[in-house]
């Protein structure tokens, strides 16, 4: 059984989110830590939940970035384990340079919550290997800064390493399918050695019937599988 942990900071707000959607999969809660806490046990996967950490002072996730708790996660990524951040989360890695780009306000600078559908990218990687290429699923949204941008270098390595996890999916159906702005229409990446994924959609939102679909449960089946 993988031992995994969710980090909160203040202003989390879909920690229990995730925390149910993971009690469920694996039929035991995770392990919780609050961002103050500067020592963490060794754990196969971390995640950093979405939410408005420290109200989204500065820039998203710059603050939470220099939390104490985030020395163990770096530490974590660097020895090789596992991480899952979602939204906010996505922001504070990319604010600590664990993950390349950043996340900006939205195209339209309106706040956006809706599903989305996207597309699977490079399934090779560990974190991906429980879904296949080109596989499509439907997840929520939530955010107001999700806009990925990284300059044509950055963008050049990602796509060279197979590090883009997932675009938004359905311009031929849907005008608006990408919901931000986000260059590429990238939706979620990896880091060099596929065992970091950042994504904007909240999986957490869709892994359970009542929720109106299960491709978000398939996504985080997917990362828990690898991790084990």
């Amino acid at each position: 059984m993988a031992r995994i942990a969710v980090i909160s900071f203040p202003g989390s707000n879909c920690d229990r989110d995730i925390i149910t959607a993971i009690r469920d999969i694996t039929g035991t809660a995770p392990n919780q830590f609050w961002h103050k806490e500067s020592t963490m046990p060794r754990q196969d996967l971390v995640i950093l939940p979405g939410g408005f950490s420290f109200g989204d002072y500065l820039r998203c996730g710059a603050i939470a970035a220099r939390s104490p708790i985030m020395d163990e996660v770096l530490e974590h990524a660097w020895r090789g384990g596992y991480v899952l951040v979602i939204c906010n989360g996505f922001q504070i890695l990319t604010e600590a340079d664990l993950l390349p780009g950043t996340l900006m306000r939205n195209r339209g600078l309106r706040f956006v919550c809706r599903d989305v559908l996207l597309e699977t990218h490079n399934s090779d990687n560990a974190v991906l290997t429980g879904l296949k290429e080109g596989q499509k699923l439907r997840i929520p949204v939530a955010h107001n800064e999700g806009n990925y941008f990284a300059d044509p270098a950055t963008l050049k390595k990602l796509t060279d390493k197979g590090q883009i996890a997932f675009t938004y999916s359905g311009a031929d159906q849907d005008p608006d399918y990408n919901p931000n702005g986000a260059i590429n229409d990238i939706a979620g990446i990896v880091s060099e050695n596929g065992r970091v994924l950042g994504l904007m959609p909240h999986p957490e939102r869709k892994a359970d019937p009542i929720h109106g679909g299960l491709d978000g449960r398939l996504l985080l089946q997917s990362v828990i599988e690898a991790a084990s």
